[in-house]
């Protein structure tokens, strides 16, 4: 088998720690969602991704229970060390040590953040919608805006098709957004959401963006909405100090 953890290679400091799971991990789901489902809102049996969940703390060595997010495809940050439990937010931020910060995905881009001198960690969650909307943007202002990004797995430029809706929306924002759709079949497009998150990440004045290259919808390691018909589990980026 291998190795059921993906670690991200960013210039990070070495005490920002960084992992993202694979459904190949050590989980107690089952199919369709076998094995380590940590998304508990996608139909799999809540105590075994109660079980997941817990299991994940012990065999990465994480500092406590992950800042989990009820995520709902908005641009709200969340702060770890005033906002309460599994707040409604696709982003969060934390300052300072002990803290694991999470984004559950299967096919969305999830971001992970941190600045240079590791006293602050950020994570979000940018499917098209969030990422048109400034998600990204949003959790990089939250941060203070020096910071570092690694882009971790989404649904790839070559399996990501979308309407002519889509498009119209980014390039009506920006134009140079046009360079990352492809045309299709009429009123259809290849969109590269790694292509759009670089654009907006050094918009906002990012200059160190790593990562990328991945496709959830092809590679199996990964939980992929799009693929499985909306019948799949989720799995989690996380960073810590």
């Amino acid at each position: 088998m291998s190795d059921p953890w993906i670690i991200p290679e960013w210039p990070a400091p070495p005490q920002v720690r960084a992992v993202v799971t694979t459904r190949q991990g050590p989980g107690v789901s089952v199919e369709p969602f076998d094995r380590l489902n940590l998304g508990s809102r996608c139909g799999d049996d809540p105590v075994a991704v109660a079980a997941n969940r817990e299991g994940l703390v012990a065999a990465l060595g994480l500092p406590g229970a992950p800042y989990w997010l009820r995520q709902v495809h908005g641009t709200t940050v969340a702060s770890a060390s005033s906002d309460g439990p599994e707040p409604e937010a696709d982003a969060a931020v934390a300052e300072g040590s002990g803290t694991a910060l999470a984004i559950l995905t299967a096919d969305c881009l999830p971001v992970l953040f941190c600045s240079p001198d590791a006293s602050r960690i950020g994570a979000a969650h940018a499917g098209w919608r969030g990422l048109l909307a400034g998600v990204l943007e949003n959790t990089v202002q939250a941060m203070g805006g020096d910071v570092m990004a690694w882009l971790g797995p989404c649904i790839g430029p070559a399996s990501f098709e979308v309407g002519d809706e889509v498009r119209v929306a980014f390039v009506a924002r920006d134009a140079s957004a046009a360079v990352a759709f492809h045309p299709t079949r009429p009123g259809h497009w290849l969109c590269d959401l790694y292509a759009l998150a670089r654009q907006r990440l050094e918009q906002a004045g990012v200059r160190s963006i790593h990562g990328g290259g991945f496709d959830t919808l092809t590679d199996p390691r990964f939980y992929s909405y799009r693929r499985d018909a909306g019948k799949s589990g989720r799995f989690a980026s996380l960073i810590w100090t």
